[in-house]
């Protein structure tokens, strides 16, 4: 299990631009990002695999384009239960919070990729413990730090 992409926007309900490394502050979330704050949807993980699916049913979308902060390969995020711990890279250490959300009104990702994932298969989590973290980077489960 490992991070494969991380992605950052300026602007909510946007599309974010993949970076190599970033930094996960405590209760804020990415460093730079239009979500970042207090509260308990800092940061938002989505699996790759969920990407593909999207991709394999004739989407034309990649990386930061469900504006995920931070795409995983072989975790099925949505069967994570709230509460979870879950480590990222060496430091790192996120809470999840939150399974899918609620979408009110279609943004700016909806009309781009035709379908957004992220309210069906994505989570949200607060930062317990910061760290940079980087594409590459080994993601544990249960990690109490």
């Amino acid at each position: 299990m490992k991070i494969v992409s991380i992605a950052v926007s300026r602007k909510k309900g946007t599309p974010k631009t993949p970076v190599v490394e970033a930094v996960l502050r405590p209760e804020q979330g990415l460093e730079g990002d239009a979500h970042a704050g207090p509260g308990h949807r800092q940061v938002s993980l989505l699996s790759s695999e969920s990407i593909e699916g999207a991709r394999s049913r004739g989407l034309e979308v990649s990386f930061g384009d469900f504006a995920e902060n931070i795409a995983t390969v072989g975790i099925d995020w949505k069967t994570v239960p709230v509460g979870t711990r879950v480590r990222l890279g060496p430091e790192a250490i996120l809470e999840i919070t939150q399974i899918g959300k609620e979408c009110h009104t279609r943004c700016a990702i909806f009309y781009k990729a035709g379908d957004c994932i992220m309210p069906r298969e994505g989570v949200f989590a607060r930062v317990l413990r910061g760290g940079t973290v980087r594409v590459g980077d080994e993601v544990r489960i249960g990690s109490e730090g």
